[in-house]
């Protein structure tokens, strides 16, 4: 059974940084597409970053509100991703989900597509 563990979230100030990190255990296959989704309270589940590897590249995809300050990177050996959060504003505070999937997603913003979720791991960000 595929496992997904988070790490790296935390508390940090308005203007500050962090790193998540997201290993999928418990497969024998590559997981192609992998990404990050947060929920805020009383909002809804929304996209942040995801990236997808093939023979041919690599490609990253990013929601405009990070686009700039967050940087969605991995090994698609290991079956890793992270996601390095910069100039972190109170606005990103939520919970922050890892996701992955076997499968070539061509489009990596929908939730529903992936097939492994992480549960989760928190992202405060004080003013």
């Amino acid at each position: 059974q595929v496992q997904l563990v988070e790490s790296g979230g935390g508390l940090v100030q308005a203007g500050g940084s962090l790193r998540l990190s997201c290993e999928a255990s418990g497969s024998t296959f590559t997981m192609t597409t992998m990404g990050w989704f947060r929920q805020a309270p009383g909002k809804e589940r929304e996209f942040v970053a995801a990236i997808r590897w093939n023979q041919e590249n690599t490609a990253t995809d990013y929601v405009d509100a990070v686009k700039g300050r967050f940087t969605v990177s991995g090994d698609s050996a290991k079956n890793t991703v992270s996601l390095q959060m910069v100039s972190l504003s109170p606005e990103d505070t939520a919970v922050y989900y890892c996701a992955a999937d076997r499968g070539f997603l061509p489009y990596m913003r929908s939730a529903r597509l992936y097939d492994h979720w992480g549960q989760g791991t928190q992202v405060t960000v004080s003013s």
